[in-house]
């Protein structure tokens, strides 16, 4: 039995001609008529291995310039390496045991530097060996990477001119933080680490605006958002509950009303939930009074 398949092989011999006949540098060599066309291209890290969420992305970008030099245009397809500080700083953190900002300043802030940039292109080599097995046209021999001060450079030179232009501006964005980093993480990074488990939630009384000592009974399992809270939503269609517990009256839905209170209270009313719709109730909190 062949070590590799017949389509393997295949393609091998396909990649091999490209290579031994450097069809890809022809094609950014050949005449183009309509000029240049600018195909932006994120860059990977390169502290892990490629993987589906690169092969795929990667193939379809392949799949424009090729096209668009069919059309007459040139496309520069150069290979970027990003090598932004943080996964590289962690991983060099864990191989060290340094646990702590001040575990980096004992080891020395200039040797974690030098080992954090050794270990950027680690994978380097199966990058190049995998990307070009994919058919993927792209310059991998002179890439560029984010860390090089001419990349920098550029990057500032950018910003100044969107600053001077009045692109810029300067606002506030509610971000998740990261305590072992002290710095703020992507949307990308807290969904990595989402998932479901069983924790306390919170139930809350909303005093109505017009009747003391009555309250619309909240459940939520988010309760650092109650200091935003500007509404209550109720079902429109569905019976709500007006109960005496001691001597507050509760607001719910009849349905949950065995589960919420289970005893020691006594109905007052029965009502539809439109009936509650343009009801106001008192802000939790004072503060923007």
């Amino acid at each position: 039995m062949a070590d590799k398949s017949e389509r393997a092989q295949r393609e091998e011999k396909i990649l091999q001609f490209w290579k031994e006949n450097k069809i890809f540098e022809k094609s950014l060599e050949k005449k183009s008529p309509k000029g240049e066309f600018v195909f932006y291209d994120g860059p990977p890290f390169a502290t892990g291995l490629p993987h589906y969420g690169h092969i795929l992305p990667g193939t379809i970008k392949d799949v424009i310039p090729r096209y668009k030099t069919m059309q007459g245009f040139h496309i520069s397809r150069r290979w970027g390496w990003d090598c932004h500080g943080l996964p590289i700083e962690n991983l060099v953190e864990k191989e060290l045991g340094l646990d702590t900002k001040k575990d980096i300043e004992k080891f020395g802030i200039a040797e974690f530097n030098r080992r954090a940039k050794e270990s950027v292109l680690r994978f380097e080599k199966e990058w190049k060996e995998i990307i070009p097995r994919t058919g993927r046209w792209i310059d991998m021999e002179h890439a560029y990477k984010t860390m090089d001060s001419s990349y920098t450079e550029s990057v500032w030179w950018s910003f100044k001119n969107l600053y001077d232009k009045n692109l810029v501006y300067q606002g506030f964005k509610s971000m998740h933080l990261c305590p072992h980093c002290e710095t703020t993480l992507s949307n990308f990074e807290v969904n990595l680490g989402y998932k479901d488990i069983t924790d306390i939630s919170v139930y809350v009384k909303f005093e109505l605006a017009d009747e003391p000592g009555a309250y619309f009974l909240a459940w939520t399992t988010t309760p650092w958002t109650l200091p935003g809270n500007v509404a209550l939503a109720v079902k429109k269609d569905g019976q709500y509950v007006k109960v005496k517990k001691g001597e507050e009256i509760l607001i719910l839905l009849k349905s949950l009303l065995e589960k919420v209170l289970k005893d020691g209270y006594e109905i007052v009313q029965e009502l539809p939930g439109k009936d509650l719709i343009g009801q106001k109730y008192k802000t939790l909190f004072d503060y923007y009074q």
